[in-house]
């Protein structure tokens, strides 16, 4: 059953199995043992990171292209559903009006993208999806009567989702159900259904082709596949997802600008959290996104406490300043990059 459910991927790894488990039972129990505004935020992101992790890795990983036009599908998911309710009201109605606009225009500028620019070598395709991408962000901010520019946009969602309703007049398990827990749930199942979608795409015949033109599309043109196709199906698949995502992250956030879906730092972050879980395999995203967005929330205290725990120790107190936190992100991604070339993924599965 589980090696249905699973595309017959499994993790091939105990230890690689037990993260994955802990990862799923936290995002699956956070609202009941660590209860809180922020917690529930923390794992919430995670979700939705391992949807739009896994979609770029759909495309590095397996495919072998380099894009850095994600975080525009990802910002034009957002924005759609951001847009259509603050001009329709926050109506179910016009979720599903933004969120369908959302994905033919993503689906749309992806396979332009792709018919034009895949046919040249990677690195001028990197730099096309680059300039489209900065080109989306500055129209994003400079459009302020529909973006509401830099300052972004506020709104409301229906009420079913917001922490005044309340489904169970008593607690559930000590604590009181949400319209907020609701959607935190709706989050996590339908990220869970996506990375499952994935995860049957990857191991399906199109994804064995994909892996083929990754290794050498030469052959596997030779071969009779149509490289350039598979590609661009490739690349609309995975701005789909990562606008599914976007649809998500507004959702949850209330909030909608530039600096939160558009930003070239959320790039960095996929691109990093890619390389610590490991390219090529979608459990890379589940255990990349896991480690890195829980570093980014949680390091700074940690140092914090560390910091005033060394108190009397000469430098140390200094060097585990919460205001470093940053430093020491890099130098942890650094250690993993050396201890696990291949990610955490790659590298539990040769043990």
């Amino acid at each position: 059953m589980l090696d249905r459910i699973l595309s017959g991927d499994l993790p091939r790894s105990r230890a690689l199995g037990l993260l994955v488990l802990i990862v799923v039972l936290g995002l699956a129990l956070t609202p009941f043992l660590i209860p809180g505004t922020r917690n529930l935020d923390v794992a919430a992101r995670i979700a939705i990171f391992v949807v739009l992790v896994a979609s770029y890795d759909l495309l590095l990983g397996y495919t072998g292209i380099v894009s850095f036009a994600h975080t525009m599908f990802f910002g034009i998911g957002a924005y759609g559903v951001a847009i259509a309710i603050a001009r329709l009201g926050p109506s179910w109605s016009s979720i599903a009006l933004g969120a369908l606009a959302a994905l033919a225009l993503s689906a749309a500028l992806a396979l332009v993208i792709g018919l034009f620019s895949l046919r040249v070598r990677a690195i001028f395709f990197a730099m096309v999806t680059l300039a489209v991408a900065s080109a989306f962000q500055i129209l994003a901010s400079q459009l302020s009567w529909l973006t509401g520019g830099e300052d972004g946009l506020t709104y409301r969602i229906p009420s079913e989702l917001t922490p005044g309703f309340r489904p169970f007049e008593e607690p559930i398990f000590g604590i009181m159900v949400t319209g907020r827990t609701l959607l935190y749930y709706g989050i996590v199942l339908t990220s869970a259904a996506l990375f499952l979608v994935m995860l049957r795409t990857v191991n399906s015949p199109f994804g064995r082709v994909l892996q083929a033109i990754r290794e050498n599309d030469f052959r596997a043109e030779a071969l009779g596949y149509r490289t350039v196709v598979y590609r661009t199906m490739a690349s609309v698949l995975a701005a789909v997802f990562a606008t599914l995502a976007g649809i998500m992250i507004a959702l949850w956030l209330r909030y909608t600008g530039p600096a939160t879906t558009l930003s070239f730092s959320i790039m960095v972050d996929i691109l990093l959290m890619v390389v610590i879980g490991g390219m090529g395999s979608m459990y890379g995203a589940v255990i990349g996104a896991a480690i890195f967005i829980l570093a980014q929330n949680y390091l700074q205290d940690l140092m914090k406490q560390a910091s005033a725990a060394t108190q009397g120790i000469p430098l140390l107190p200094e060097l585990v300043h919460p205001d470093r936190w940053l430093l020491w992100l890099g130098v942890l991604f650094v250690l993993s990059v050396y201890f696990f070339p291949t990610g955490v993924v790659g590298r539990l599965r040769r043990q």
